[in-house]
């Protein structure tokens, strides 16, 4: 413990380490609108990885404070993306500590000499602990690798000769017993098997600890007064959709707001005045889920409009957000939107891809969306971390229904339930929930996967979270993913709706398919009988390596994969008609693992390969999603 502590603070620094700069105000997605540019800083950026033995050498030489070329040899290394597998290196694949980017950044004139723009750097992701200066000049912190934040730079740049500016991001991607996802540090202390200083970083979760600036960075305007957030409740009251929004403001009390909610062809349906108030649509068009209406994803854009009052005259900002109007209801067997049930038969993903690891990329991006439509799947869950802000609007726009879940994925540790875990699980919810609380795609909150919920300090922790989540928004229910037994799981009784993984036949009674539906109704009636409420199958699956075929099925094979699914099936036909509401496989696509005996270049139970072919497990559940959809009379194949 004292050597894991000493490089904690050795790689992340005495002071730095902690709890990292709280946002403020809210969150808003950066878009252009008459009054706000926006001017993207992806491309090719300075990099260089910190291989001193303390990790140490980029703060004791102040790398921040002039051009990384200046100070050694640099990389050029592609944003967004992982750096991990962009090189030949493999030292820099598996590497542990603070590595560093910087980006000279070009601005308008208007932006550094009109002292009415205020001038935002954001950044879309950087996992884990990340450091920013502009021009040598600290200006903020965030701890958390999946969630954005940004700070104003205005002063930096306005008022001064330059029309540039250089940024500087460090980015440390250790994880320790208080991270989000937790994880330690072991010295290798046996001088005749491993050099000094010698450590790993060890996980309790199965998927690649890819690092990097993974999402968009990118530099926005506004006015000195401005639209800081918008919060959109919806509802329906008789033949009427209703819009309660609340709007703040920043940077002036004297301003006046008005609002209008655009229909999809741009009419005005309802208009409103203030910073808080109720927009009433009469024959509403309803945000309904993929396959479960003929006209989906319907959505509305309710425009704001600010108008400042300034020495200089009125100053207007403007932004639109899009809005979807839809109810969210859980009964002891039934998941309502919209006040009908809804069966989830979806998948659960990564952001995982060859080369960018869990870089943004918009092809990519679209070849899962076209995918998702092929399978006939209306959901899916952000296992095991929040996905990027693009992903939400895509799934707002084509109807997919989206658990929303936390970067809580191996807390299986006592010391991962600590005070200080806590507040920053509670931390991380509060940004996730600022981040996604508008999208109406996002159907219900998940605190965390698979934990240690077995351990008595596990009641305490997800009861104050859950409580702290329902708080946030109470307008979704809330889940954390188990797989434990229902007897001796804590914290289950606190959620809203069960969610079970569970791999019959696979990580037990090894290839015997025929004890499947035995278990899985075992489990099911178990779990109902105690809780009374309503269930997901939140993973299941098998892994198949494509082209491996062996007939009887054996383990691997591709139709083992297909076999396996198949019993699973039988049983969720029996009791989708009681109280399990869904069945999301695992996984969507092969992904990247940590190396181990027990995984052959990465995760393989998805049902198409990394590079997205399908496997036969592919076309099993195609053929089933749309036979569940063909039920509801509503299975157009729709997909704008």
């Amino acid at each position: 413990m004292v050597r894991m502590l000493a490089l904690v603070v050795a790689v992340l620094g005495p002071v730095l380490w902690g709890r990292g700069l709280a946002l403020q105000g809210g969150m808003l997605y950066p878009r252009e609108s008459p009054s706000r540019e926006r001017k993207e800083l992806g491309g090719l950026w300075s990099f260089r990885a910190d291989f001193s033995d303390n990790r140490r050498r980029g703060f004791e030489q102040q790398w921040y404070q002039r051009p990384l070329r200046e100070l050694g040899p640099t990389l050029d290394m592609p944003v967004p993306s992982s750096f991990n597998d962009v090189t030949q290196d493999g030292k820099l694949r598996g590497f542990i500590g603070w590595v560093w980017y910087e980006r000279e950044a070009v601005l308008p004139q208007r932006w550094t000499q009109d002292l009415g723009t205020r001038v935002v750097l954001r950044i879309g992701s950087a996992h884990y602990y990340a450091i920013v200066w502009v021009n040598g000049v600290h200006i903020a912190e965030h701890e958390g690798g999946h969630l954005p934040f940004e700070v104003d730079i205005s002063k930096l740049v306005q008022g001064g000769p330059l029309g540039s500016c250089r940024i500087t991001i460090a980015v440390n991607n250790t994880l320790t017993p208080n991270t989000l996802p937790p994880g330690t540090i072991l010295y290798k202390t046996d001088s005749s098997k491993y050099p000094n200083g010698y450590f790993v970083q060890n996980t309790r979760f199965d998927f690649f600890n890819y690092a990097g600036l993974h999402r968009p960075v990118l530099l926005y305007t506004t006015p000195t007064t401005y639209i800081d957030d918008i919060t959109v409740i919806t509802g329906t009251e008789q033949e009427c959709g209703v819009v309660n929004y609340q709007i703040s403001v920043q940077g002036s009390q004297h301003f006046e707001l008005e609002t209008r909610l655009l229909d999809a062809e741009g009419q005005v349906v309802a208009h409103g005045e203030g910073a808080q108030g109720q927009l009433r649509v009469p024959n509403a068009h309803l945000w309904w889920p993929y396959l479960m209406h003929s006209y989906p994803a319907y959505l509305y854009s309710l425009e704001v409009r600010l108008t400042a009052q300034t020495t200089a005259g009125p100053v207007p900002d403007f932004y639109t957000l899009p809005v979807g109007i839809r109810t969210v209801a859980v009964t002891d067997h039934q998941f309502l939107i919209n006040g009908k049930p809804f069966y989830f038969h979806g998948v659960n993903k990564h952001e995982d891809a060859d080369v960018r690891g869990k870089g943004f990329d918009w092809p990519l991006l679209m070849k899962d969306f076209n995918l998702l439509h092929w399978l006939g799947a209306n959901s899916f869950r952000t296992s095991h971390y929040p996905y990027a802000e693009e992903v939400m609007q895509l799934c707002d726009r084509y109807g997919i229904v989206i658990i929303d879940e936390s970067p809580g994925v191996g807390i299986m540790l006592p010391e991962n339930f600590s005070n200080m875990s806590l507040a920053h699980h509670l931390e991380v919810m509060e940004e996730l929930v600022r981040r996604d609380k508008n999208h109406p795609a996002v159907v219900m909150w998940s605190v965390a996967n698979e934990p240690a919920s077995s351990l008595k300090p596990a009641n305490y922790y997800f009861k104050t979270l859950i409580a702290h989540t329902k708080a946030l928004d109470p307008t979704r229910p809330v889940t954390y993913v188990t797989n434990s037994n229902f007897d001796v799981d804590l914290g289950a009784q606190y959620v809203d709706v069960i969610c079970v993984n569970s791999y019959y036949s696979w990580y037990h009674d090894f290839g015997h398919l025929e004890v499947i539906p035995m278990q899985l109704a075992t489990q099911f009636e178990n779990w109902h009988r105690t809780f009374q409420k309503p269930i997901i199958q939140s993973e299941y699956g098998a892994d198949s390596i494509a082209g491996f075929h062996q007939d009887p099925p054996l383990m691997f094979s591709e139709e083992y994969h297909r076999s396996l699914l198949e019993q699973y099936h039988l049983v969720f036909d029996q009791k989708r008609q009681e109280y399990v509401v869904g069945e999301l496989i695992w996984n969507f696509a092969d992904f990247m693992t940590d190396q181990a005996p027990l995984r052959v270049m990465g995760n393989k139970k998805g049902i198409f390969t990394r590079q997205r072919q399908p496997k036969a497990a592919a076309f099993v559940l195609r053929e089933r999603y749309w036979k569940i959809a063909n039920e509801s009379g509503h299975s157009l194949p729709y997909f704008r």
